[in-house]
């Protein structure tokens, strides 16, 4: 069935169209429908769907993906993760408890500027932040990289100190390079990866696992001979356990950790679906929003009376997405979702979220302040990743995790790019470039076109105007039969950029209102 937008365009401009951004007023949409709209980088706030004009915003907001299927948690995520854990099993927060869990107020400063709009919905101009750039504190665990924990470099200490015993004369002592070293190798910056003057850092475990097998050969040796076949064994044996021991943890290593029957806290993720609204969502609805509330009046320091459930509902609850569900999709099925964190039976933390045909589109986050120190920001976007890798073995199609924008000229909000691989859209052909790619472009200029490839054009781009779907009158026509009917002046312009934006595809299948 097509449905999709009232698109308020020729009726109000500057209600809609304001400085730098597009916007429409979407009733009903399908899941493909958005699906395609953010692959031409729009965004949606409640059921308002807007793009920037990329190449007249002081603040450029690229569109980002990480390849979830492929995702590998960096350190500063395993800290998070290591502490969530500590704290649900041991209820420790001692070593966390006096890290300040940064505002997130600088997210909503770097597009202010950018996203003035009032529509005649009467939709707040907080509704209108482009939201997954929300996602509070997750900046903390990047922002310090480049400082360790007091915890961490200890556990340094011990690994170097390991490492010198089992190493020979020749071996170079930490801080002092040797002379060939000296000679190939240029000294790293300081946070800028491993010196190669000095031996690679080994777990203390490790090096234990390895010694006990060079006893257990050498007793064997001993003991039978020492035949080349055992003596083959054991090496095979011991690079075997080598190549194990090596393996990068994955988030489900994490997450899904089987916890000790004497945990001091139980944490629980529950899918409710939030548009049509499940019964569960209802049943939740005011814990919710008391999250919501505190979160915003102590996050962003909103007065109490700013946060209302009107304003709530709106801007977090509900979505032009239609429900849908598939035999080769997810369970849970595809549309709006809150994705509920439950602790010790009290909601913390709600993030929202789209799952869509190829995605899980993150919305925003809000928070009980009072566990700011367990970022959680970092942590729910850890847990929407491990969510998608769970979607895509039922739903094969489902494999990225949609963050929202990039804002490379704000280096607080460059955070995002920590979630490797993620790939950035080209403003002006919509092809996905690796940010690796992307990122010495951006050095040198706010706005660019990733795509290389001077004669590639938007394959997307509008051919037809007069195939564009138009509701009038209750009658859904083409444009070309609606233009010979139209009395007044004309508003080709105002549907070329219309058409211009959503594309050819999308402007067949939704309907743009005319009055």
């Amino acid at each position: 069935m097509l449905k999709l937008a009232i698109y308020e365009y020729a009726k109000s401009l500057k209600d809609i169209y304001l400085k730098h951004n597009c916007g429409m007023w979407a009733h009903s949409m399908t899941v493909q429908d958005y699906q395609d709209l953010i692959d031409r980088g729009w965004r949606r706030s409640g059921k308002c769907v807007y793009k920037p004009i990329m190449n007249q915003t002081c603040c450029p907001q690229y569109t980002i993906r990480c390849q979830a299927l492929r995702f590998q948690a960096s350190k500063s995520h395993k800290k998070v993760l290591k502490k969530m854990l500590k704290f649900i099993s041991k209820g420790d927060v001692s070593k966390v408890a006096s890290e300040d869990e940064p505002m997130d107020s600088h997210i909503e400063d770097a597009v202010a500027c950018d996203f003035a709009y009032k529509s005649e919905s009467r939709i707040s101009q907080s509704e209108l932040t482009p939201l997954s750039e929300d996602h509070t504190e997750r900046v903390e665990s990047e922002e310090k990289d480049a400082g360790e924990t007091k915890e961490e470099v200890n556990v340094q200490k011990v690994e170097s100190g390991s490492l010198q015993i089992c190493t020979d004369k020749d071996t170079p002592v930490p801080g002092e390079p040797s002379r060939s070293t000296k000679i190939l190798h240029a000294p790293p910056k300081p946070g800028k990866g491993a010196d190669l003057s000095k031996p690679p850092c080994r777990k203390a475990k490790d090096i234990r696992k390895e010694r006990k097998l060079q006893k257990l050969l050498q007793n064997q040796m001993c003991t039978l001979g020492g035949s080349q076949l055992q003596t083959e064994d054991q090496v095979f044996l011991l690079q075997n356990s080598k190549s194990k021991t090596n393996q990068p943890k994955t988030i489900e290593d994490f997450v899904f950790v089987s916890l000790p029957d004497d945990a001091q806290h139980k944490l629980e993720v529950r899918v409710v679906r939030s548009s049509p609204p499940s019964s569960q969502f209802k049943a939740t609805f005011q814990e919710s929003y008391q999250v919501y509330k505190r979160y915003q009046m102590v996050i962003h320091k909103d007065p109490p009376d700013k946060p209302t459930i009107n304003q709530f509902t709106r801007f977090l609850c509900d979505s032009p997405l239609e429900a849908e569900n598939a035999p080769n999709g997810p369970e849970c099925g595809y549309g709006s979702f809150h994705q509920q964190y439950w602790l010790d039976g009290k909601i913390i933390a709600v993030g929202v979220i789209d799952i869509l045909p190829y995605c899980v589109s993150s919305v925003y986050l809000y928070y009980d302040p009072d566990y700011s120190f367990l970022s959680l920001g970092v942590y729910s976007a850890l847990r929407e990743i491990a969510f998608t890798r769970q979607l895509h073995e039922k739903a094969p199609d489902l494999c990225f995790y949609y963050m929202g924008f990039y804002i490379h000229s704000c280096p607080k909000m460059r955070y995002k790019g920590q979630y490797r691989p993620s790939d950035l859209l080209c403003p002006e052909t919509y092809v996905w470039t690796p940010i690796e790619q992307c990122l010495p472009l951006l050095e040198h200029s706010k706005y660019c076109r990733f795509n290389q490839d001077m004669k590639a054009v938007d394959e997307g781009r509008i051919k037809e105007l007069g195939r564009v779907r138009v509701l009038h009158k209750r009658t859904i026509m083409p444009y070309s039969v609606y233009k010979k009917g139209r009395k007044g002046p004309s508003d080709e312009a105002s549907v070329q950029q219309y058409a211009s934006l959503v594309g050819q595809t999308c402007s067949e299948r939704m309907l743009l209102f005319r009055s």
